[in-house]
């Protein structure tokens, strides 16, 4: 007999995966999925699943759950760890207990270290295990981040990692690992490693399972964490409590110019998601850059505060559902959209700011900001530049200069810290377009390391 089907559905922006299994009568069970359904969804009607259980590793911080949905609309049964005290109806599970999919069944294990309430999911076909639904414990090539709950119990719960994963370890080799945090997440995947795995894999090459004892994993680990977006502090007591339903698909309301001018006044925050080429050519003053791309919600919750109202300026091609449901899906609610977008606010008499844009033959090596991750600059960037991580500029934006040359890896997140540096009126900047590698071709020159 064959394994069951699981699909994993990829939020290639958040770097996170839910699963849809098959369970073979045309009901699903759906792991860790986001409150945007609509990956979810299609994939379920693709094969006319209805979802009957929606089953929840832990509490997220990176995304709202979309289970209390799934209950709502679909009547999903929610599971979830007893011990997360959600205040939405649920069943609560104990390690050992064990939920009849009608055929197949899953057996609750915890696993803290993630968070204190981690449970894994181990489908079981009979006596054959099938996989484990992973959560935030065990992931392909590494272990999840355990500096969320609380920064003071990173060790201990670091601790807690350890044990979790030689739990898992002792499952069979051929046992599926499904994650749900993968490449691209900020709790702690490697950048380019595979959605799912085995045990086994595991086994043989995650560099934090090979080493010689906990001590040594828990050092490990330490080292690796990085910084991780501001908005993380929110979710996990949303999702505890349950976000608030979705009766509609997002959408964004027009707003007019008289309007936008008010909000503005009123500390509402103006997001630009239009590509940096556009934005560098004309927009409004004060305006964030945050183009609309597949990190779009990273970046929005990382640098505007969470209950801060939000109008979006985009081109006509640009979808406004896409804007909507990336903002949705973190807890932002958006105040609405430019009427008319840059032509309406220019043809208002409005006044406009450029940013100007160079190639890497222009930039003078001794004016660089580099604004990526710590861990990304450190692996390569352009001899003598700063490194102020995007998500703490705003922090540290006294210590800018003027006619400063701002870059990342491609442009994007480097426009927006030159929007953020423009608003602090610490300008003028400008903007490379390119990476350190083309910095270095343009030059013939190494980059350095460290």
């Amino acid at each position: 007999m064959s394994d069951p089907t699981v699909i994993p559905v990829v939020d290639e922006g958040l770097g996170n995966c839910s699963y849809l299994a098959d369970l073979g009568d045309g009901r699903a069970l759906a792991v860790d999925p986001s409150r945007d359904l609509r990956a979810l969804r299609g994939a379920a009607e693709r094969r006319s699943l209805t979802v009957a259980f929606a089953a929840d590793t832990h509490l997220h911080a990176d995304f709202l759950t979309g289970a209390v949905q799934l209950a709502a609309g679909d009547g999903a049964q929610i599971l979830a760890s007893a011990a997360g005290r959600r205040t939405i109806e649920h069943r609560g599970l104990h390690d050992g207990d064990e939920v009849d999919l009608g055929g197949l069944r899953l057996r609750a294990l915890t696993t803290p270290g993630h968070t204190d309430e981690h449970l894994s999911f181990l489908l079981l076909d009979g006596s054959h295990s099938v996989g484990v639904f992973t959560g935030g414990s065990l992931i392909v090539g590494a272990a999840a981040r355990t500096d969320l709950v609380d920064p003071g119990r990173t060790e201990e719960l670091a601790r807690a990692q350890y044990a979790s994963l030689q739990r898992l370890l002792t499952l069979p080799d051929d046992a599926a690992v499904w994650p749900t945090h993968g490449a691209g997440s900020f709790c702690s995947a490697p950048p380019d490693a595979e959605r799912t795995s085995t045990i086994g894999r595991e086994r043989a090459s995650n560099p934090l399972l090979r080493l010689a004892d906990e001590d040594a994993f828990v050092a490990a680990l330490l080292a690796s964490l990085g910084s991780y977006p501001s908005y993380f502090a929110r979710l996990g007591e949303i999702n505890r409590r349950g976000p608030q339903l979705m009766t509609n698909a997002p959408a964004l309301a027009p707003v007019t110019v008289d309007e936008l001018l008010r909000l503005r006044a009123a500390g509402a925050a103006i997001v630009d998601v239009r590509p940096i080429q556009r934005h560098a050519a004309g927009h409004i003053p004060g305006a964030l850059s945050i183009e609309l791309r597949e990190a779009f919600a990273t970046w929005l919750g990382w640098l505007v505060p969470f209950d801060t109202p939000v109008v979006i300026v985009r081109d006509p091609d640009q979808d406004p559902a896409e804007i909507g449901w990336q903002a949705a899906k973190i807890g932002y609610s958006l105040a609405g959209g430019l009427d008319g977008g840059m032509p309406g606010w220019s043809a208002a008499g409005q006044p406009v700011t450029r940013t100007p844009l160079i190639t890497p033959p222009e930039v003078d090596a001794a004016r660089v900001l580099d604004i990526r991750q710590h861990g990304e600059y450190t692996a390569g960037h352009v001899p003598g530049a700063d490194n102020i991580e995007l998500g703490g500029l705003a922090a540290q934006i006294d210590q800018v200069d003027a006619q400063t040359v701002v870059m990342c890896g491609h442009g994007e997140r480097a426009m927006s810290a030159a929007s953020l540096i423009e608003r602090a009126g610490r300008g003028p900047v400008s903007v490379l377009l390119g990476g350190p590698d083309d910095w270095a071709s343009a030059h013939r020159r190494t980059l350095d390391t460290g």
